[in-house]
C-alpha cells in the first residue's frame, strides 16, 4: 500500500512538471513567433535570412553544408532561404575550393552594411526585452534559459513525438 501511495503521489508530480514544461513551451512558441514569419522585420531581412547573415559573417566563408545543420533545416529550405539574400545582392555564392559541387557563401560589401544594421536592430529590441528582467536576476535568467536549450538539444533525438527528430 505505502508503495503504491509513493508512486501515485510521484506520477502526479511528474505530471504536474510535464503540464508546467508543456506551458513554458507554448508560452515561448508564442513570444517567438516573431523569429519564425517569413516577413522582414529589419532591413528587409527575415529573423532566418539573419541567422544565415550572422553565420556567415561570424567565419567570412561557409559552405552550405554547414549552414544547413546552423539552421537545423533540410537543404532544400536552406535554398529558399538563402536564395532572396542572393537576389539581393547581400551574399555571393561560390564554388568551394575543395569540391567543386560543395558551394560558400560570403557578405558581399552590402551585406557586410545590412548585417551590422539588423544586428544593432536586434541588439535594440533584446535590450528592451533585458530590461524587462529585474537587474538581480538577468545572469540567473540567461544562464537558465541556455542549460533549458540545451537540455532540448540533447534530447532532441530521444524524441518519440514523432518519426522525425524534434
Amino acid at each position: 500500500m505505502q508503495n503504491w501511495l509513493y508512486y501515485t503521489t510521484m506520477l502526479i508530480k511528474i505530471n504536474e512538471n510535464c503540464s508546467e514544461l508543456i506551458d513554458v513551451f507554448s508560452g515561448l512558441s508564442q513570444v517567438m513567433r516573431c523569429c519564425c514569419r517569413d516577413e522582414a522585420f529589419c532591413e528587409g531581412v527575415t529573423f532566418h535570412q539573419f541567422m544565415i547573415l550572422d553565420a556567415v559573417a561570424k567565419v567570412k566563408e561557409l559552405n552550405m553544408a554547414d549552414l544547413h545543420q546552423i539552421l537545423s533545416v533540410q537543404k532544400s529550405t536552406t535554398t529558399r532561404l538563402v536564395n532572396p539574400l542572393l537576389k539581393k545582392g547581400l551574399l555571393c555564392r561560390d564554388k568551394a575550393d575543395h569540391d567543386s559541387r560543395a558551394v560558400k557563401l560570403t557578405l558581399t560589401k552590402e551585406g557586410v552594411e545590412t548585417h551590422k544594421k539588423v544586428r544593432l536592430c536586434l541588439m535594440d529590441f533584446y535590450q528592451k526585452a533585458t530590461n524587462n528582467i529585474p537587474e538581480k536576476k538577468k545572469t540567473d535568467v540567461l544562464e537558465c534559459v541556455n542549460i533549458f536549450i540545451n537540455a532540448i538539444k540533447n534530447s532532441s533525438n530521444a524524441c518519440s513525438c514523432s518519426k522525425n527528430k524534434c
